[in-house]
């Protein structure tokens, strides 16, 4: 299963107010900014956004539970010609960066989309150019606050995965090493992701391990006890063999893995279930 082919659902910071005071003796020279000096720092402060900056976006919880929590890496960089570009990395979701478009800034406002995600963001930089304040819309509002990183300070962006041949089409791999474990209470983020010969799942249940092992709908999976569905999982399972498994490869390894580790037996019935009609209206 590549990682393209793996669901994944996707589900502020302080602004620094830098304030100057000029101490005057008549007795001796005083060497400092005047000023058009101050007003010039300030300026530039505010015209260059290009670098690395971070930030941390939370989405709400719900059901008593905390919100998922996305550690940002946003790096923006101007052009010759004067325009606006930058990547977004999510850290902790991989080490791909998610492509913007629309990058723009001007007097004083910061503001960049990522399409794929239909989301956009705005903020507005301090006087000092050290902080973004705004937010990230993406159905709703949501406070998002960019600060800019040091050497000191800065994230470290996960490496790409290694680069591995594919497996042979004819191999029938099963998960050399694989590990079950409940999720921690505090998570609430789920995900299912590839990561070169790496497999890993978080906050997963049996359902949701089975709807993708074998390509069902919840709906179909009936009669099965009620923690088949509550209780939650991360699951992380490396193959046997040489090379990184494809799609159809994944899958039969996964459910391999629920028949040894959670004895799931099962058998198909046919069954009616209610679905939606997409139709056409009168007039077209």
């Amino acid at each position: 299963m590549t990682a393209e082919q793996v669901a994944q659902r996707l589900r502020v910071g302080v602004g620094f107010l830098l304030g100057v005071v000029v101490v005057v003796a008549t007795a001796m020279p005083v060497f400092g900014q005047g000023p058009a000096e101050a007003g010039s720092a300030v300026a530039q402060g505010r015209q260059d956004v290009a670098g690395d900056w971070q930030g941390t976006l939370v989405f709400p919880g719900s059901g008593g539970q905390p919100g998922a929590k996305f550690r940002l890496v946003l790096r923006v960089s101007k052009a010759a010609d004067g325009n606006w570009s930058a990547l977004n990395y999510s850290i902790d979701q991989g080490p791909q960066p998610m492509h913007t478009s629309a990058v723009s800034f001007h007097s004083g406002t910061f503001r960049f989309s990522i399409p794929s995600l239909g989301g956009s963001y705005e903020g507005q930089v301090s006087a000092d150019g050290n902080t973004i304040s705004g937010a990230w819309s993406q159905g709703t509002k949501l406070p998002l606050v960019f600060v800019r990183a040091t050497q000191e300070t800065a994230w470290e962006i996960p490496a790409p995965a290694p680069v591995t041949q594919p497996m042979a089409a004819d191999a029938d791999p099963t998960f050399d090493v694989a590990t079950i474990k409940p999720t921690a209470p505090d998570v609430s983020e789920k995900y299912f992701r590839v990561y070169g010969r790496r497999f890993m799942t978080q906050d997963t249940s049996l359902a949701d391990l089975i709807e993708v092992a074998y390509g069902v709908h919840p709906k179909q999976i009936v009669d099965a006890p009620a923690w088949v569905s509550e209780a939650k999982f991360d699951v992380v399972g490396v193959p046997d063999g040489v090379g990184e498994p494809n799609a159809g490869q994944w899958t039969r390894m996964l459910q391999k893995l629920l028949a040894e580790r959670f004895g799931l037996q099962f058998h198909h019935e046919k069954k009616e279930l209610s679905v939606f009609v997409l139709s056409v209206a009168k007039g077209g």
